[in-house]
């Protein structure tokens, strides 16, 4: 499930169709068609998004400690992905998304609907 949340207000901007099989986070990315929802915005990533335009935590090189203005970044970088960790939590706390053995659309068609519900249930 990919999902676009913007982490001021925890909102689910824009939803990926899932991919079939057991594809990387970043080709999966590449194809889904989320960049367009994100044009002139920063998004950040973790890890698994090397090269795909996100903002990603810096890496430690061999036998070379992070610098330091390096970790801060990462400081600040984990505390805004803890929000949209936390939102995507939310959302899996729905039965739908939990228990879900949904294939193809049907996945699809459930997390915009949760997301939408989700996003209901912040503005209310």
């Amino acid at each position: 499930m990919q999902v676009v949340i913007d982490a001021d207000t925890r909102l689910v901007v824009a939803t990926a169709r899932p991919a079939p099989g057991n594809r990387a986070d970043a080709q999966v990315w590449r194809s889904s068609g989320l960049a367009r929802h994100c044009e002139g915005v920063t998004v950040l990533g973790d890890g698994a998004y090397i090269n795909t335009g996100l903002v990603v935590p810096h890496r430690k090189r061999p036998g070379r400690p992070l610098l330091a203005g390096e970790e801060a970044g990462n400081t600040e970088h984990r505390r805004v992905r803890a929000r949209v960790e936390h939102a995507i939590g939310r959302l899996k706390n729905y039965k739908i998304l939990r228990d879900c053995r949904q294939h193809g659309d049907g996945l699809h068609h459930a997390v915009q609907a949760v997301a939408h519900m989700h996003n209901l249930a912040l503005t209310a």
